[in-house]
């Protein structure tokens, strides 16, 4: 049998993917070293970004099953290092794309992610839930999406996405933790269980810029941002350092939340930007008969979608009506959105999630203006 080639093991390794980069080992600088016995044995030094990686055992699977499939290869021995501080400078330099300070990439020109802002005029009526069971889909639809816990105070994505460790910190850079294929990033990483945040204005403003510059995003297709009830301090920072999010408005049925919810949908009046929609939650109850019963009443999505509509100039549709979902409550419970509760999609008998999956596809595969979009055309 002919021994394995190095090109032939560098090949293998390139199909290594680290888990919370997103990247192959190779591009990322984490290959130290490859060597090849005479019998076959590839042995291979794979540097971490911090010593107590805890992807440490998928990196080190799947390096073994990659190389394994080399044809020649016998055995194959994987030992673990860590980065100097060199090597990991140079991995930040690479991740940035050779900007030297932090930027908020979603400005960018040329940038194509879409970014949603979901807000809500009152707690309490789910909206932390639809952007979670939104994000899930979109990744599940085979997306590369992003959430922002913008939510300070009152943050519950990482419960919802079942996100039980810390990101990793990469000399002032922050890698997400990724959960049902969406990176996440919450204050709620960083504080201890229980400890509430008491901050103001400024610390507010500089928490979500921090989300937004200093973590490491990649290329995304979708970042969603679930923001605090209202229209206070997170709110404004977002509009000032997002100016192009798109604003996705959550309410229930009863007047009293339409009411305030569209208050917080014509803050778009204010900061410029366009509000798609309406997610109108907690609707009715099915009930075994076909019939629906309204616990909350009935009408405040459509009030909300008409008058945004007649105010701001432009259809505002109601994108769906949530039927009450034990489904969904469980699944934020547990951290396994319902939207993709069964092999990557929703149950058959979870209409809730059924409706934020196509939900989730109606946002994603909207037509993209070319307004604002530099086209790299020159006159003659």
């Amino acid at each position: 049998m002919p021994l394995p080639t190095h090109d032939a093991v560098m090949e293998a390794l390139n199909r290594v993917i680290d888990p919370e980069l997103r990247r192959p080992i190779t591009d990322l600088g984490m290959v130290s070293s490859v060597d090849i016995a005479e019998d076959g044995v590839v042995s291979v030094e794979v540097l971490l970004t911090v010593a107590g990686c805890p992807l440490k055992d998928t990196i080190t699977a799947d390096t073994r099953r990659e190389v394994s499939a080399v044809e020649g290869v016998t055995e194959v021995q994987v030992s673990l290092g860590v980065m100097n501080d060199e090597q990991k400078a140079e991995l930040r330099r690479r991740l940035r794309g050779g900007a030297a300070e932090p930027v908020v990439p979603f400005t960018q020109p040329g940038n194509l992610t879409r970014v949603y802002a979901v807000t809500s005029g009152k707690g309490g009526v789910g909206k932390s839930s639809v952007t979670a069971n939104l994000a899930a889909a979109m990744a599940a639809q085979g997306l590369s999406v992003g959430v922002v816990d913008a939510d300070i105070y009152g943050f519950s994505i990482p419960r919802m996405l079942g996100v039980d460790r810390v990101p990793t910190q990469l000399d002032g850079m922050i890698v997400p933790p990724v959960a049902h294929g969406v990176k996440v990033i919450s204050i709620g990483m960083f504080v201890e269980d229980k400890q509430p945040v008491v901050w103001r204005g400024p610390m507010l403003h500089r928490a979500v810029q921090q989300f937004l510059s200093d973590v490491f995003w990649g290329d995304l297709d979708v970042l969603l941002l679930d923001l605090p009830p209202g229209t206070g301090d997170v709110t404004i920072s977002v509009a000032q350092l997002l100016p192009n999010a798109e604003i996705l408005v959550v309410t229930t049925p009863q007047t009293a939340a339409a009411e305030v919810a569209e208050r917080t949908g014509l803050i778009a009046t204010q900061t410029h930007q366009k509000v798609v929609g309406v997610i109108e939650n907690m609707s009715y109850m099915p009930q075994p008969d076909g019939s629906r019963l309204e616990i909350f009443g009935s009408g405040g999505g459509e009030t909300v979608s008409a008058s945004l509509s007649e105010t701001l100039g432009y259809e505002v549709p109601l994108l769906a009506q949530l039927p009450l979902d034990i489904r969904l409550r469980e699944g934020s419970d547990t951290g396994l959105p319902a939207t993709v509760a069964e092999e990557g999609k929703p149950a058959a008998d979870a209409p809730a999630a059924l409706e934020l999956s196509a939900v989730a596809q109606r946002l994603t595969h909207r037509s993209r203006g070319l307004a604002g979009k530099s086209l790299g055309v020159t006159p003659a």
